[in-house]
């Protein structure tokens, strides 16, 4: 039987970007894209993000999904549209959580899990009341990019490492 330090160290599963989108501003509408530049600590091109090394959302991901699981949790039918959500890539196929503490490459930009994507009380002002609720748990992850490329829709999302003691110690403050 494998420990539970090997079948956390594992992540078999390859997932996929179903979706991106960026912000030109703080408060304005997603604009939905096909390809979109990682800039090496500076996050998305047409993105508001802001560039650093220590701007630890400088990309932020939601797990495809979880869309339909939000939707359920506020009682409607269909999925919500990502960019509803204030996202920047929604990835279908990988757990976004195995990702903790990670490096892991999208198309040809390569990131780092910063820590969870919390909801803000804005989302609720948004979409309606019991928003922030039905994202608890389900808004995604926060990334940096290390590496810079494009990533296009369809892309491959893979973990290329294990997590290390100073990822983890990274997480950990965010978190604080």
């Amino acid at each position: 039987m494998r420990s539970l330090q090997e079948l956390l160290a594992e992540v078999p599963q390859v997932g996929r970007v179903r979706w991106i989108g960026v912000r030109p501003a703080a408060r304005a509408a997603m604009l939905e894209v096909e390809a979109v530049q990682a800039r090496r600590e500076a996050g998305l091109t047409g993105d508001h993000s802001r560039p650093g090394p220590r701007n630890a959302r400088q990309v932020t991901l939601i797990q495809w999904e979880h869309l339909a699981v939000i939707a359920a949790l506020l009682g409607r039918q269909a999925p919500l549209p990502p960019s509803e959500l204030r996202r920047n890539i929604a990835v279908a196929g990988i757990n976004l959580f195995s990702l903790k503490g990670r490096r892991f490459r999208i198309g040809q930009a390569l990131l780092e899990t910063t820590g969870w994507c919390q909801p803000c009380a804005r989302l609720e002002q948004r979409l309606g009341r019991g928003t922030f609720q039905a994202m608890r748990g389900h808004g995604g992850i926060t990334a940096r990019v290390l590496e810079g490329g494009i990533i296009r829709l369809d892309d491959s999302v893979q973990v290329l490492d294990q997590p290390d003691n100073e990822a983890r110690q990274a997480w950990r403050a965010s978190l604080e």
